[in-house]
């Protein structure tokens, strides 16, 4: 059994918070990079550029990539043989949280009382977290912040198993559409399929932690991937909504077997501003 200090933890998660918002992914900033020397629109090339400046601003100037740093989306791999010594494991994400957004000067968007009062939790906390147990003594910590307006774009649907890969298709790109140019793109478009509502909108969520542009292992999914890519900048929608063939950098697609009488999708984007960090320990 190997013990994990709550302080360790604390200080990764606060260090983590402030680097994914002052630092966005060179995976994400190479996409970026090709989408512009392949876009025919001299609109959407200057778009692309001035993300580009955008990002070297906020890595220089070590100033948040966007004005919303997110809600603090937390996914955790916790070794069964691991022990967590010093205080409890949430609360001390929680912490990290907290003092990563006061430390970095980072915009504080939690409230409390969401369909009422609403009211600032002035930390950011409580972050959303995704706890899997898997082999091992390590512990695997991933900070993603959300910001609003990619997230509140998310769909849900339950298809019927008959409608398949081509109703699969048809949702998909129709989420996109309708989303048009609020959740700032380009994007990375994650997407799940099968399992029960809430394991496919974490399907969804979690696939777009994988690197910008690398495609699903299964060949028919990625096959799947590249079709939805193709469809989504065939609408023309291009970065910021000013027209072009750079609607989507990327779709990242995760499966899960179903019940035999439901086909769930799930849509989840995420703007330009690809923001995640993880650390082992």
């Amino acid at each position: 059994m190997r013990e994990i200090k709550t302080d360790i933890i604390i200080e990764e998660v606060a260090r983590m918070c402030q680097d994914a918002n002052f630092y966005l992914c060179d995976d994400v900033l190479e996409a970026i990079k090709k989408a512009k020397e392949n876009e025919a629109s001299d609109v959407a090339k200057e778009v692309l550029s001035l993300i580009q400046e955008n990002a070297k601003i906020a890595a220089d100037e070590k100033i948040p990539l966007c004005q919303d740093c997110g809600a603090a989306v937390i996914f955790i791999d916790l070794g069964q043989d691991a022990h967590i010594v010093g205080g409890d494991l949430y609360e001390a994400l929680a912490e990290g949280v907290r003092q990563g957004y006061e430390k970095g000067y980072l915009r504080k968007s939690m409230v409390d009382k969401p369909f009422s009062a609403r009211i600032n939790t002035k930390d950011n906390t409580p972050p959303i977290i995704h706890t899997r147990i898997v082999p091992g003594d390590k512990l695997k910590i991933t900070v993603a912040p959300k910001g609003g307006g990619s997230e509140n774009m998310s769909r849900l649907v339950v298809l019927k198993p008959a409608q398949g890969r081509q109703g699969v298709i048809d949702f998909v790109v129709k989420a996109v559409d309708e989303a048009g140019s609020n959740p700032c793109p380009p994007l990375i478009i994650g997407v799940g399929i099968g399992g029960t509502a809430e394991r496919t909108m974490e399907l969804a969520k979690r696939s777009l932690l994988r690197e910008v542009g690398k495609p699903n292992d299964d060949p028919e999914i990625a096959e799947l991937e590249a079709e939805l890519l193709k469809r989504i900048n065939a609408l023309g929608t291009g970065p910021q909504g000013f027209g072009g063939s750079t609607t989507a950098l990327s779709v990242h697609v995760e499966t899960f077997p179903s019940h035999i009488a439901s086909l769930p999708v799930a849509v989840n984007i995420q703007c330009h501003s690809a923001r995640h960090k993880e650390t082992t320990l």
